[in-house]
């Protein structure tokens, strides 16, 4: 049950995650999509958008039912939500981007097994009203979304030396003008566009970001004054 004296701080909210506890860069969570989809810009935003739209309504309908649901069956319960969204988004995309869902596979049903979803509605939506559990919701999607999208574009350039290939497989024949060719004549290299060059991508992020928080940390840090030299005085009797 949510603590209602307990002021929500909705500045700490937004910055969890986005950065301090993003869930691909800290808690390391949803690493199986997040490699295997990110082979471009694309692939890495259909899967975002289908996260989202389960994290922040998984959060949500957990918020809502968070007094009613007992202890012993929450889990289930929550998971039973959150297949039944995926199910939703699955079934929209096969209408909608039939594609897309196609490329993405059995990944978009395996967006039930995400921990972050599961862990942000037993960690969060379950102690907390509906409006913060859904602010957190979005900003865990958008922070996860954030690192789906860098890699897509870092491995899609490094592959084939273009930027948001085939983004009409989600937005439709207007988007057919939005590639950009930045490397003309690339043959590619390989080694990006395959798993290990997914891992080695992930891991140059991570340090990036550890790198930042490092310096962050050092700015904050206090001035350290020089000790004060005291002269000692010798007194004889």
């Amino acid at each position: 049950m949510a603590d209602s004296s307990r002021p929500i701080d909705w500045s700490k909210i937004t910055y969890d995650g986005l950065w301090h506890n993003n869930p691909a860069l800290v808690q390391l969570l949803g690493l199986c999509p997040l490699l295997a989809v990110t082979g471009s810009v694309v692939n890495a935003l259909g899967l975002s958008l289908a996260t989202i739209a389960v994290l922040v309504g998984s959060n949500l309908c957990v918020s809502l039912i968070r007094n009613l649901v007992p202890d012993t069956v929450r889990l289930p319960a929550f998971v039973m939500i959150i297949a039944s969204l995926v199910t939703c988004v699955e079934l929209l995309m096969q209408a909608l981007t039939y594609e897309l869902y196609e490329i993405l596979g059995i990944f978009i049903p395996l967006i039930v097994t995400n921990c972050a979803i599961l862990g942000r509605a037993d960690a969060f939506a379950r102690k907390n009203p509906p409006l913060p559990a859904v602010l957190d919701g979005l900003m865990m999607g958008l922070g996860f979304s954030a690192v789906l999208v860098l890699l897509g574009a870092m491995r899609e350039l490094l592959g084939t030396g273009t930027l948001f290939a085939d983004m009409q497989l989600l937005f439709g024949p207007m988007a057919e003008s939005w590639k950009l060719t930045l490397i003309d004549d690339y043959r590619g290299f390989l080694f990006a566009v395959l798993p290990p060059g997914a891992f080695v991508g992930m891991g140059l992020i991570i340090a990036v970001k550890n790198l930042i928080d490092e310096r962050q940390k050092q700015q904050l840090k206090p001035a350290t004054s020089e000790p004060s030299t005291s002269k000692r005085v010798r007194v004889t009797g």
